[in-house]
């Protein structure tokens, strides 16, 4: 059990070079490829710090450490991790609740929280997660991304923006009239720019050319747009000194239900980019190794001075594409952005935030998963009410109640449909069946039932109801249990009082066609001797001979 853990928790890039090795060809190709996710992971970093209401610095720390600690110690060979749009919308809010050193805080609780899960083996639960509320989420968040660019997108002189989807969207309205014409021809040459090479050059990261180009066009024409620097001012060259935030227990309880959210989306964000890189490669991960790494690079992250971080789809997709063999194009990517950020700082706090609002208005269009929502679109009604309902508590309350809102939603309508496929007969009507009760001879004075389904707390109301279908109680209720595949507490205890009512009116109850994993539950239940081992038999025609002897006897 020990190598077992080891295994799964050792870190993919050692396991990956024990198995395969490294050569200067494959050195070459991960440089390359962490070099073009580097140009691409620049501005968005950045973007994604700034829609979270924080210095851009921070999400280039965050891209830089847990970038390098998720490529390391992460379970997907060509994972890439750093900050993600997805987070934007739960990051602002948590800053906003609890200041800086209360983010960073709840981002170290999230790492644990992540590790504990990797220790557990909980990342096979993960995709236990419906669809319809995945999709409802990440469209939700998409929606509040691209809500919460209209700032800059519009150059709107607005120093505090409500976190709430309602309250915001009334401070714009107030300040519509300041629309700055400048930022949003900006925002829009952004825009097209990126279409445009997206759609005859997608080779060429369309991020960079943007930022580049509208940098360029703003100095050069002195436009008078916002920029990273009129904002922020100067960003650092180097990495900050790992600091650990001040820890007490009111914190720690007060900061639990958001450090849960975080992790529960980095957790489903990492797995699912985790998902999509096997689908391209066909390699496989190790999604426990991945929650691992995840869990280490939040941690780090936090302490030097980042955002909470995940695997990040898009770039993963494009290190995949720019010919990434080893997890070394992972770490080359971290490398590249220090280099970045150590020479050319002076240079990147020129970009206009009306080009950085364009490209996280293309990422929130990206994570709108228009497809898919067309697709649940024209799925079972119970799918679609699990998406709007995940989809609107998103947008209007918050993330983490939306999950838990839309798990539990999509559990209840699962139960409903179990229920109404498992089905309580008086005759079966398979007629071709040779175990059908149309070729069995059933004495009189027997009622003969069948249960077809799991029986479990859902269903167990509905056998004890069975009993009001009798006009006059029977000598014998044969109760066929062939089609229940398993059962929980509460079939154990419905069957417990179907025999005691049956019980009370002389009713002899017998249980066929008893698999072997029912009849253990029985067993350790006790149940079998109050109704009787002999009673309990794996056919019908040990039933009806059994029921016939208890008639003829009467």
């Amino acid at each position: 059990m020990l190598r077992s853990l080891h295994d799964t928790l050792q870190p993919r890039i050692v396991s990956y070079y024990k198995k395969h090795g490294f050569s200067k060809e494959d050195f070459y190709a991960d440089a390359l490829a962490g070099l073009v996710v580097a140009i691409v992971a620049l501005p968005l970093a950045m973007a994604i710090a700034i829609a979270s209401n924080l210095p851009p610095e921070r999400g280039l720390f965050t891209a830089i450490v847990a970038g390098f600690v998720i490529s390391a110690h992460g379970g997907s060979r060509y994972q890439i991790g750093g900050p993600t749009a997805a987070f934007i919308v739960t990051v602002a809010m948590v800053a906003m609740k609890h200041g800086y050193e209360g983010l960073v805080l709840s981002t170290i609780m999230a790492g644990g929280i992540l590790m504990i899960m990797a220790s557990v083996r909980a990342g096979e639960l993960i995709k236990f997660i419906p669809y319809p509320v995945i999709v409802g989420f990440t469209s939700g968040i998409a929606l509040l991304i691209a809500f919460s660019q209209i700032r800059d997108l519009f150059g709107l002189s607005i120093t505090t923006i409500p976190p709430d989807f309602i309250h915001k969207l009334f401070v714009y309205l107030s300040h519509i009239n300041e629309t700055n014409f400048y930022a949003v021809a900006v925002a829009v040459g952004s825009l097209a720019i990126m279409i445009v090479t997206n759609k005859f050059i997608p080779k060429i990261p369309g991020p960079i050319i943007v930022v580049s180009v509208s940098a360029l066009a703003v100095w050069g024409l002195n436009l008078p747009v916002e920029t990273i620097q009129s904002r922020f001012g100067t960003i650092p060259t180097t990495l900050p000194a790992p600091t650990w935030p001040d820890i007490t227990f009111e914190k720690l309880r007060l900061l639990l239900p958001d450090a849960i959210t975080i992790a529960t989306l980095a957790a489903i964000e990492s797995l699912l980019s985790a998902v999509v890189a096997d689908g391209m490669t066909g390699t496989k991960h190790k999604s426990n190794a991945e929650l691992l790494g995840q869990g280490i690079a939040n941690i780090a992250s936090g302490i030097f001075g980042g955002l909470p971080a995940t695997g990040a789809i898009a770039r993963t997709a494009i290190n995949i594409k720019s010919g990434a063999r080893t997890p070394v194009a992972g770490i080359m990517h971290a490398f590249w952005l220090f280099i970045f950020m150590f020479f050319f700082a002076s240079l990147i706090v020129k970009v206009p935030l009306a080009a950085l609002a364009a490209i996280l208005l293309m990422v929130a269009w990206n994570m709108s998963e228009i497809k898919h929502i067309r697709e649940i679109m024209v799925a079972p009604k119970s799918d679609l009410m699990v998406l709007l309902v995940t989809f609107l508590l998103t947008v209007l309350v918050d993330l983490n109640f939306a999950i838990q809102a839309g798990i539990a939603l999509a559990s209840i309508l699962f139960i409903d449909q179990m229920m109404k496929s498992t089905k309580i007969t008086i005759v079966d009507s398979e007629e071709d069946d040779p175990d059908s009760i149309h070729n069995k001879s059933i004495p009189q004075g027997v009622d003969v039932y069948e249960i077809q389904g799991p029986l479990f707390f859902g269903v167990a109301e509905k056998l004890l109801d069975t009993l009001l279908l009798f006009d006059k109680p029977s000598h014998v209720f044969i109760l066929r249990m062939r089609h229940v595949p398993l059962i929980d507490a509460a079939g154990l205890h419905a069957i417990e009082i179907l025999y005691e009512r049956l019980n009370s009116r002389n009713t002899v109850l017998i249980l066929s066609g008893v698999n072997g994993h029912v009849r253990r539950f029985l067993k350790q239940s006790h149940i079998d001797q109050k109704i009787g081992e002999d009673k309990i038999v794996d056919h019908i025609d040990r039933a009806l001979a059994i029921a016939s002897t208890i008639v003829n006897r009467v």
